[in-house]
């Protein structure tokens, strides 16, 4: 059982990352994927998440309208993309295997760092 996360892709300010995060070892529909990042010397923020049995999202309201998620089923991957990328937004970001609740985050992916250019 893992989730596989893309590489760090570099952006320039204003632009878009989109990571990814592929589902191995279980079933891919029987639990949420969140998105999580802790910037260097903050805590941790949670993004969000996405059910992939319909593709409904919530969405954390800081990240409300610049975030984007979504789940592919046949492929068993989830992806988050963020735009409008800003010098406050690089930090790793990690997807999630859970149940709905933050406090029950079961399975972690390794993070994908996606630094902003200055």
């Amino acid at each position: 059982v893992q989730l596989v996360q893309s590489g760090a892709e570099l952006r320039n300010p204003g632009a878009s990352v989109k990571v990814s995060c592929k589902a191995s070892g279980y079933t891919f529909t029987s639990y949420y994927i969140d998105w999580v990042r802790q910037a260097p010397g903050q805590g941790l923020e949670w993004m969000g998440r996405i059910d992939p049995v319909d593709g409904h999202t919530k969405y954390a309201q800081k990240f409300q309208g610049r975030v984007t998620f979504t789940a592919d089923t046949s492929t068993t991957t989830a992806y988050v993309e963020l735009s409008s990328l800003r010098s406050e937004d690089p930090a790793p970001y990690s997807c999630a295997m859970g149940e709905g609740f933050v406090t029950s985050l079961l399975l972690w992916g390794p993070g994908t760092q996606v630094p902003v250019s200055s």
